[in-house]
């Protein structure tokens, strides 16, 4: 069963809106197992130019579905949001079960978003986040990498229980950085 949490900036959350974002998201909820809590995390933002944007992130056990979108219009926001995050659940399914059908492997992803800001020049840390590293291999870490739209991806290797990134290189093509641990 999904749940929600719902919260605004710059603006009142009235039971029309939640009643709404509820509407939008429970359509997603044919694809989680029945007995499972989920929570969907829904921040909603008005800005000054009266720009809308709709932040929503679900945490499940092995992955990270996150999307936001922003618009001149909070429900048009929230449609997009919504559609965003069935196309990440479909895409994921389908890259799964094609690998499950060629190599035969079990499903074990999860990764908390590194969603880092450039550092300013004069290279004062602005943020720090603390990742749970996950055992996985280069395959998968490469596909959680791009389900989140990041460049790189840290991961506990899980043949050798070592440290690795992945990252996209200019060319299009995947590179892999193991440490010598």
């Amino acid at each position: 069963m999904l749940e929600y949490n719902v919260r605004g900036e710059n603006i009142e959350v009235t039971d029309a809106l939640r009643s709404y974002v509820e509407k939008r998201l429970e359509k997603l909820e044919k694809y989680f197992e029945i007995d499972s809590n989920v929570i969907a995390h829904v921040n909603l933002k008005v800005y000054k130019d009266e720009s809308s944007k709709v932040e929503v992130t679900i945490p499940l056990p092995y992955l990270l579905l996150r999307a936001e979108d922003t618009t001149d219009d909070m429900y048009k926001s929230i449609d997009f949001v919504s559609e965003k995050l069935e196309r990440q659940i479909r895409k994921y399914k389908t890259r799964i079960n094609r690998r499950n059908r060629e190599k035969g492997l079990k499903d074990y992803f999860y990764e908390e978003a590194s969603e880092e800001e450039p550092a300013p020049k004069k290279f004062d840390i602005v943020r720090n986040k603390h990742l749970d590293l996950k055992p996985m291999n280069a395959e998968e870490a490469v596909l959680q990498m791009d389900l989140l739209g990041h460049d790189f991806f840290v991961f506990e290797d899980a043949d050798t229980n070592g440290t690795s990134i992945v990252y996209k290189r200019n060319d299009g093509r995947y590179g892999l950085i193991e440490t010598n641990e």
